[in-house]
């Protein structure tokens, strides 16, 4: 389909050319911000034949000073066309995927007179999460069932939910007579020669393992 013409350039009014340098100052902080991940570029719809205005950390090889884009030259020739295009596929000149958003910014007159475009190189991302979906891949069937919990942990963690809620509590809101009670009910049942007991407990009903030691010996 061949492009259509650009339209020719519009003089600038005063408001005009404020907004497009306040855009030119988000563009350039917007860039520092993602760099060197994002192109971003500011577009000039007022001046369609060199419509790029500035770009920022330049993944597309492009000019300042080249033409508009075809949703540049769609803005310009309709008002009402969405102010907003966020995270569409895109693509640079070598090939590398992209995600690209498009703001269109308009005057006071409601005529759009520049866009800022972000264009994201998905190419980094796409590789990390190769990586990282390698890396947190497991093989069920390639060890025997295995756990680094200590035997016997889920059974003291059963056993102080079972006390709780006797009591119509939950672990972490037991009372220091009810710790008590509960770590020698744990003593009885000879669940505190489990490797690593205390820890496991001060863990389960949050409180420190000095506490738990404490609530054992005392009455």
């Amino acid at each position: 389909m061949k492009k259509p013409a650009a339209p020719a350039a519009i003089a600038r009014n005063a408001e005009q050319v404020l907004l497009l340098e306040q855009i030119k100052q988000v563009a350039d902080g917007l860039a520092r911000t993602f760099a060197p991940f994002c192109e971003v570029v500011v577009h000039d719809l007022l001046a369609p034949e060199h419509a790029v205005l500035a770009i920022h950390n330049n993944l597309s090889g492009r000019a300042v000073g080249e033409p508009a884009t075809e949703l540049g030259l769609a803005r310009i020739l309709d008002p009402e066309y969405a102010q907003v295009v966020a995270n569409y596929p895109n693509k640079f000149a070598d090939g590398r995927q992209a995600k690209s958003t498009s703001i269109g910014i308009k005057d006071g007159e409601g005529q759009y007179i520049a866009a800022l475009c972000l264009n994201v190189d998905l190419t980094l991302f796409q590789s990390f999460q190769s990586a990282m979906n390698q890396f947190v891949a497991v093989d069920a069937g390639a060890a025997p069932r295995e756990s680094l919990d200590p035997a016997g942990a889920d059974a003291i963690r059963a056993r102080i939910d079972q006390f709780a809620a006797r009591l119509a509590a939950s672990p972490r809101t037991l009372k220091t007579p009810a710790r008590r009670a509960l770590l020698q009910e744990l003593r009885a049942a000879g669940l505190l020669d489990v490797r690593r007991a205390m820890e496991i407990i001060a863990e389960h009903l949050g409180v420190s393992r000095a506490a738990v030691y404490t609530y054992t010996y005392t009455r």
